[in-house]
């Protein structure tokens, strides 16, 4: 969620001069936006016609002369506002330096070799190192900042071989999550000659003699569409070293399901290929299939022949696996399954149910460690292998703990905490004591003791208790007139956990509060609360952050001239929704990388895997509640009317939620909207959904994010304080 500014001519000083010029005695004057031209698009959904002018704005950008003109001449308008701001640059110098800290992540261990990423501070891209002992010298093994001059190619997957002499990693270029994988040789840093393309939504998994590995792709796209088509027929290969793509080994396809996802990896002892596939949404419902490897012509093996539920595969005891899975058990549990006698009557729970969602699990050490959601906090209980509890894992406070990966073989591994005020510190736990010890503390330049977070619950529209954290710092004044961003996401069953942010930190060092709700759709209690917030309970979702705003409202942290909303993606989608339904509401809002038309979501590349969440237009009672909130169309319903200062986000790359979907929002809201509140779209280039954008257009995006927040929230702030 984070785009770059563009070069702009010496006449824009005029230009955002004359945009945002007001004197004491006059309004602001509203902004002059691009004329977009309309078509005259009109689908008929089950007997419903609903218009869709601004159609032509799907084009890919790359192709379109009319839609790259369009996003020429919409950034001029942004940047002239936003170079009229004369705190931005202020902001962006504060937020550099707070970004220029040393970041290394937790340690993780082949073969009795480390393995980390590090950034120096301001690198766009982390860089990956080596080492024979925690306390030797670090050899660098990959430097994505060496591969273009802006950073824009990123380091997109990693998988080191058994012996720790190979690295298979994935690169993508302007965020794409099209990735190319590779071949590294450790010991001489070489890259070898293979090199596989097409591969999307897929990790690798080598075999254990090293010779090769298993990875999954798509199809090559036809010319020209392989950033917007949908993808479909995904394919498990195995690729032998050496050898060219093309000679690559079919292990599994599904011609029956062409929408079906699949993935393979080889179990921790090399016995076994373990096949998962999914039901081609992100409920990620899994059949699960085995081979043995002792044999290369052994047949493939149904072992979960439905798509029943999810199963995580954890490890093996020879023909016994282990799973964590949400069959019998929303909130999730481990089992147990023995080949051979693999009918569900002999499946043997091994970790039963809690009362909180068990969100995680790794075995490591011969045990196996259970991170759990305690009202979206880490908790975490080591247990042995037949289930017995060991131990909690003493944690340094209230927060999100990562990580806890290893071998079976491993008596250590390692984790990182970190909260809203608390910089990622790694611990190294040793699995025999169960201590855990400082390995090593992120120094970045603030004092958390000037910051205090909290959690609250509130009371949504149907009377369900919502958690929410709330951060700020100490000692200002609870009076209303504090700037507050509330941010939120609700979807997936993706939970929000506290973590820490550098620009998070800077918003609140400005004097705003920060505020994280943990709405309805999420994952924080489980299926249960995923499933009320999907669908057609997906209002729920909106109702919940309409609730949050309204008790930062009523507890007097701000008042709606103060509040701004935030959320990428999924969370663009409830900004979107949220600030069309309520636009009295809130002072500012920051959609980004939307799903903004609810209608159209699955026509594009990954949009059908979000059919589980968000239901399908092709279904009349999921149209049906779809039309009712999908932010295009309910802009293009209501006509003028005055909406909240916005500045929309999005990115040229975005293969994700395509740009159409931001394009089309953006032009509707400034067509329909009256008043002077801005209501502006930045899209940024060579630059995708979010992951692996460099440091440098991250630092950007904020900058530009928080100094529109300053302008529309009207607020002095404290830079550097």
């Amino acid at each position: 969620m984070r785009l770059t500014r563009w070069a702009m001519a010496t006449t824009v000083a005029a230009l955002a001069a004359l945009l945002v010029s007001t004197t004491q005695a006059e309004e602001p004057k509203k902004l002059k936006y691009p004329d977009t031209k309309k078509g005259n698009v009109v689908d008929d959904y089950h007997g419903t016609k609903v218009a869709d002018p601004y159609r032509w704005l799907e084009d890919d950008v790359r192709k379109s002369k009319d839609v790259a003109d369009w996003v020429e001449a919409e950034n001029k308008v942004t940047n002239a506002f936003l170079e009229s701001i004369p705190q931005r640059e202020a902001i962006k110098k504060r937020i550099t330096d707070l970004f220029n800290y040393e970041k290394i992540s937790a340690p993780f261990k082949i073969n009795n070799r480390y393995f980390f990423f590090k950034n120096d501070g301001l690198q766009n891209q982390n860089v990956l190192y080596v080492q024979d002992t925690l306390d030797g010298e670090a050899k660098m093994l990959i430097d994505p900042n060496a591969w273009t001059k802006d950073g824009t190619v990123a380091l997109s997957g990693l998988e080191v071989s058994d012996d720790a002499k190979r690295i298979a990693y994935g690169t993508a270029e302007s965020g794409s999550d099209w990735n190319v994988w590779k071949v590294l040789d450790v010991a001489t840093g070489k890259v070898l000659s293979d090199e596989l393309k097409w591969v999307k939504f897929s990790n690798t998994s080598w075999t254990k003699d090293g010779k090769g590995f298993y990875y999954s792709r798509f199809p090559e796209p036809q010319a020209g569409a392989a950033f917007q088509n949908l993808n479909v027929d995904m394919k498990l290969y195995y690729h032998k070293l050496g050898t060219p793509q093309s000679e690559d080994k079919l292990i599994y396809e599904r011609k029956d399901n062409p929408k079906w996802t699949i993935g393979g990896g080889v179990t921790e002892d090399g016995k076994y290929l373990i096949i998962s596939i999914g039901d081609g949404t992100t409920s990620r419902k899994v059949r699960i299939s085995y081979q043995d490897l002792s044999d290369p012509t052994n047949k493939i093996v149904d072992l979960i022949d439905n798509h029943e539920g999810k199963f995580n595969f954890l490890g093996n005891d020879g023909g016994v696996f282990y799973f964590q899975t949400d069959s019998n058990a929303p909130k999730y549990q481990v089992i147990a399954i023995d080949t051979k006698e693999p009918s569900k009557k002999n499946w043997k729970t091994i970790i039963g149910q809690a009362n909180e969602p068990l969100d995680s699990v790794d075995l490591v050490g011969n045990r196996f460690i259970c991170s759990y959601l305690k009202d979206a906090k880490t908790a975490v209980k080591v247990h042995e292998i037949d289930g017995k509890f060991v131990r909690d894992v003493q944690l340094p406070g209230i927060g999100t703990a990562s990580g806890f990966n290893g071998k079976r073989t491993d008596m250590e591994t390692f984790y990182t905490f970190s909260s809203y005020a608390t910089p990622p510190s790694t611990y190294r736990y040793d699995i025999a004591t169960g201590e855990s010890k400082l390995f090593r503390q992120a120094k970045v330049k603030f004092d958390p003791a000037m910051y205090e977070v909290k959690q609250v619950f509130y009371t949504s529209k149907d009377g369900t208790k919502v958690p929410m954290f709330i951060a700020h710092k100490k000692g200002i004044k609870i009076d209303g007139s504090a700037p507050t961003l509330l941010y939120g996401y609700g979807g997936f069953n993706i939970s929000l956990t506290p973590g820490f942010s550098v620009s998070r930190l800077q918003w609140m060092e400005m004097g705003g509060v920060y505020a994280v709700a943990n709405l309805r759709g999420g994952g924080e209690y489980g299926d249960a609360w995923h499933r009320a917030g999907t669908k057609l309970q997906k209002q729920n979702v909106f109702d919940d952050f309409i609730a949050a705003g309204e008790y930062l409202v009523k507890e007097k942290y701000t008042s709606p001239k103060k509040l701004a909303i935030q959320g990428g993606s999924n969370g663009g989608l409830l900004v979107g929704a949220c600030m069309t339904q309520r636009p009295d509401l809130y002072g500012a809002c920051l959609p980004a990388v939307g799903v903004m038309d609810m209608l159209r979501f699955q026509k594009f590349t990954a949009g059908r895997f979000w059919v589980d969440d968000y239901g399908a237009s092709d279904n009349k009672e999921d149209f049906e509640a779809q039309i009712k909130f999908s932010p295009y169309h309910v802009l293009l319903k209501n006509g003028t009317k005055a909406y909240p200062p916005t500045m929309v986000t999005t990115a040229d790359t975005d293969d994700r939620v395509v740009p159409g979907h931001s394009f089309k929002f953006a032009a509707a809201l400034q067509a329909n909207h009256t008043g002077p509140n801005p209501v502006l779209i930045r899209i940024e280039t060579k630059a995708g959904h979010g992951a692996g954008k460099p440091t440098t257009k991250v630092i950007e995006e904020i900058a530009d994010q928080w100094a529109f927040l300053v302008k529309t929230l009207d607020f002095k702030p404290e830079i550097g304080k």
